[in-house]
């Protein structure tokens, strides 16, 4: 063996040992060496994310509200009744049910989510989106009218029953019109269109329902009646204050009834005056506007007898025209109807009377 081989080798004095590098003080800490790169928190990201879940929650929202009042509204329809098996346990089971498939949907749709996340962000929005369009699709259609009017008379009650018993009255009025004389009214309407068009945006009436007025009230041809009314709306005695809301508007000095324009704004006056007075009662306004301000109006038969509604003050009308709220109606839901339909459509035919109840009564709220 040999010994000179574990004896280190002395170095020759000619080399120098190695210095130690010394960092540049001078140099930024880690040039030249590899280091992560940091993310930047970009705002447009982030906006465009946030865009994203906001379209998808709108959409699911608005998807879940009217699944739910379809549900309801068919449900409404196929269980009512006051017997308790045969009408009111079925619904509340309904209602559970509803509430463990929204859990499950909701749970489904989470696990479907990350999966549509994993291929791009945009997915989960454009399906929410495509849901939400398919529903509303089907609001659109005349076959929704029956089942909302479901859900309404669910949720509504008793006023919604009082409303849409009175809604029926006022179609079958109309059913009644004669086509013949309800064309020759929309015709004479169009003389007046302006001023009556001017009147309603002023005071913020539906125009279609202060043509119903002018129709029930002189037939579009102006004139002065037996019982003082005259003019176009056959304006007979009103309250100052109304005088002085359609000079207001009108710009004008003095009031000339035999003006169609001026005859126009104080009916559009008094019409919104009784609204006021009758509580936004739209049938109490209309028999209020009729009877006027003869022996205190309205109000006072009403105080006399402790009525509240227009249902519970017609035993009271006795020959007072009790039936003049529905006539006016009538002739408003036919202008309606010509106004969208360009023709007065016959109640009576094919799924019109479906189509007209969508179309809605003027002022009646009865349309969704």
């Amino acid at each position: 063996m040999n010994k000179s081989a574990n004896l280190s080798s002395p170095e020759p004095d000619n080399v120098k040992p190695k210095a130690k590098r010394r960092r540049n003080p001078a140099a930024p800490i880690g040039k030249g060496m590899p280091r992560k790169r940091l993310k930047k928190n970009q705002p447009g990201e982030f906006n465009r994310k946030l865009l994203l879940i906001g379209l998808e929650i709108l959409c699911l929202g608005i998807t879940a509200i009217l699944v739910i009042m379809i549900l309801l509204g068919h449900s409404a329809s196929r269980f009512s009744g006051t017997s308790f098996f045969g009408n009111l346990l079925p619904f509340a089971i309904g209602v559970l049910v509803l509430i463990l498939a929204t859990s499950f949907f909701l749970i489904g749709w989470w696990k479907l989510r990350k999966w549509l996340r994993l291929h791009s962000e945009c997915l989960t929005p454009i399906l929410s989106l495509s849901l939400a369009l398919l529903i509303a699709l089907f609001v659109t259609h005349d076959q929704f009218t029956p089942v909302y009017g479901n859900f309404r008379m669910l949720v509504g009650g008793k006023e919604e029953a009082s409303r849409v018993t009175i809604s029926h009255q006022v179609y079958a009025a109309y059913r009644r019109h004669d086509s013949t004389q309800l064309q020759k009214m929309v015709d004479r309407s169009q003389e007046y269109q302006q001023a009556i068009e001017d009147a309603a945006k002023s005071f913020n009436v539906d125009i279609n329902l202060l043509k119903g007025i002018a129709a029930t009230e002189s037939s579009f041809i102006p004139r002065d009646s037996i019982d003082g009314g005259r003019g176009l709306f056959q304006i007979t005695r009103v309250p100052e204050t109304v005088i002085a809301q359609a000079l207001k508007r009108l710009g004008a000095g003095k009031i000339d009834l035999e003006n169609p324009r001026h005859n126009a704004f104080v009916a559009a006056a008094t019409f919104k005056h009784y609204l006021a007075e009758m509580k936004n009662d739209l049938f109490l306004a209309l028999l209020a506007y009729n009877i006027g301000p003869a022996n205190g109006g309205l109000r006072l038969i009403m105080q006399q007898y402790g009525a509240s509604d227009f249902t519970t003050i017609q035993p009271y009308l006795q020959t007072l025209p009790r039936d003049y709220p529905i006539r006016v109606l009538s002739y408003a839901l036919a202008f309606r109807i010509w106004q969208k339909e360009g023709e007065l459509l016959a109640y009576q035919e094919g799924n019109n009377a479906i189509h007209i109840q969508r179309i809605g009564i003027p002022g009646l709220g009865a349309k969704l």
